[in-house]
């Protein structure tokens, strides 16, 4: 089908970045302006969507399996369409942003997949959404390179055959791209990702043998799934390749969505690659829908909510059991270390955790899982090598011993964990340090020995509100206020401003984060994303 008369194009209201006229086609415009035109309206009643059942949550503190969608559960006959070759195999998959030097890294890493995320391990700034599609158009034409001026250090990449397979993450739903327009209101940051990278690249990557792949974000019903599908049928027929070639994996990172895996699969099934086990925004989100549950939906501090706690545990099997029952991968979680090139000792510690961590997953059925470092990435691969041997995935282990009830799912007072004093002050600190990167416009940030993206900044803000609003007395017999919030957060800041310097602390944005930490921790409105104030103040 030939493409229809552009659209009127967006407006682009932005200082002009170098080569953004690669990007910012009128025919890619005019792509985008379509998408928004036809699909941003039911977006929008989807967001109303969601604000409808987080009041019925807070009515009711339950959730249980749709009983509207019991026939599609129940049908035992379908199946998500068979993986792509270049998808077949995802035992390990890293993350990171698509700034030049981490697209060669990650695509050199020895990983089967590069998750290249313009959403939580990116800050939107306007250079970041250009120059991250940008950098995946040169790697795809294999026209980059990168010479750190620092180090003096150049980076080139691997053969193709060396390299990961690009999956490519949008911002999620929520989030408004100020800098393009369509008839005077922003169009949605999704949208403008999905479109400006599929509208460039879909044919190229047909053509190395491979596909426009995504990751799905915050994704939190199965009607989310189905509009991402129309999208993706709509941008197949428009720039005339065969319906189909488009792959998605969806991360299962809210309660809701937990409810309706099977549901999610069904929906995108043509289109269907797989789901993934999220673990920070999950428990964000958590937070977010039962904050008004009372006592048993406290949870402990972060740090003490493993993967082995038994809600988690249930929603993680409960994820590997659904998708090999429709023939999708099962993708595991993030280990989140950074390995120190100082202390031998930190490593090993952390090394075996990881390795405990992915060994757990690949016993559990998972076909893959996450590192957020090149360096896990041979301990994440002989996890799952151990397992799987030279099958591409373990998708034929159908996990029918798994059961999980409704109850499960939001078991959280199973946990013998307490919130502590000392997790109170991890919750500023980190969330402190987080914003006042982001806000310089960094979305993957190290912190304390961790790559930190923002579900960090959103599970610590989620539990100092929620610790503060349900009264919670910690160990040392204090209780979470306002008050004592306001005191740890003003002596973490002078901490900061202590360890750093006058200098570096004056050049950076980090009253402004702790004013911002503290506004949408103590706030009597919960925010429903620290992202929405926090776009207001970046700059860029």
């Amino acid at each position: 089908m030939s493409a229809p008369a552009p659209s009127p194009l967006a407006v682009v209201e932005a200082e002009p970045l170098p080569r953004q006229e690669e990007v910012l086609t009128d025919a890619a415009l005019a792509f985008v302006a379509e998408l928004h035109r036809r699909f941003t309206p039911r977006r929008d009643e989807l967001l109303a969507r969601r604000a409808e059942r987080r009041a019925e949550i807070a009515r009711t503190s339950t959730l249980d399996f749709l009983p509207e969608t019991a026939a599609i559960r129940a049908d035992d006959s379908w199946r998500v369409a068979p993986a792509p070759a270049a998808l077949d195999d995802r035992r390990v998959e890293i993350t990171g942003p698509t700034d030049r030097k981490m697209t060669i890294n990650a695509l050199n890493s020895g990983a089967k997949v590069w998750l290249a995320d313009f959403e939580d391990a990116s800050a939107p700034t306007w250079e970041n959404v250009v120059l991250g599609q940008v950098n995946l158009i040169d790697a795809y034409t294999r026209n980059i390179d990168f010479t750190d001026p620092k180090s003096g250090k150049s980076y080139a990449l691997k053969a193709a055959d060396e390299l990961a397979t690009v999956v490519m993450r949008p911002r999620g739903w929520h989030l408004e791209e100020r800098h393009l327009t369509f008839e005077g209101r922003p169009v949605p940051g999704a949208l403008v990702d999905f479109g400006l990278y599929f509208f460039h690249n879909a044919q190229r990557l047909i053509d190395l043998g491979k596909g426009p792949y995504f990751y799905l974000p915050k994704t939190e019903s199965h009607l989310e799934a189905r509009l991402w599908n129309d999208i993706f049928v709509y941008a197949q027929e428009y720039v005339g390749i065969p319906r189909g070639t488009v792959r998605a994996t969806v991360l299962i990172e809210t309660i809701t969505a937990a409810y309706e895996m099977e549901e999610i699969l069904y929906e995108l099934r043509e289109h269907a690659a797989g789901l993934n086990a999220g673990r920070w925004d999950y428990l964000f989100s958590i937070v977010k829908n039962f904050r008004d549950g009372g006592q048993k939906f406290v949870l402990p501090d972060r740090n003490a909510v493993t993967m082995t706690a038994p809600f988690m545990r249930a929603y993680t099997e409960l994820l590997v059991r659904t998708c090999h029952k429709r023939g999708a991968h099962a993708i595991g979680g993030m280990a989140a270390f950074i390995p120190s090139r100082k202390d031998a000792e930190v490593n090993k510690v952390a090394f075996e955790k990881v390795k405990a961590d992915k060994d757990r997953e690949a016993g559990d059925g998972f076909d893959g899982s996450w590192v957020a470092h090149p360096d896990l990435v041979p301990i994440a691969m002989a996890s799952f090598d151990a397992v799987l041997g030279d099958r591409p995935n373990q998708k034929d282990r159908l996990r029918e011993d798994v059961s999980v009830a409704p109850g499960d799912l939001i078991a959280i007072d199973s946990l013998d964990a307490k919130p502590t004093y000392e997790g109170l002050r991890n919750a500023v600190q980190v969330g402190t340090r987080y914003i006042e990167a982001w806000l310089r416009g960094l979305g993957a940030v190290a912190i304390f020995n961790l790559m930190e993206d923002a579900a960090t900044a959103e599970i610590s803000r989620s539990q100092i509100w929620q610790w503060i609003n349900a009264g919670v007395v910690f160990e040392n017999g204090e209780k979470a206020t306002p008050e004592l919030a306001r005191k740890v957060a003003a002596e973490e800041l002078a901490a900061i401003r202590e360890e750093i310097g006058e200098e570096s602390f004056a050049a950076g944005k980090w009253q402004q984060a702790h004013d911002l930490l503290l506004h949408v921790s103590l706030d009597a409105d919960y925010a429903d994303f620290l992202t929405l104030p926090a776009y207001d103040q970046l700059t860029g």
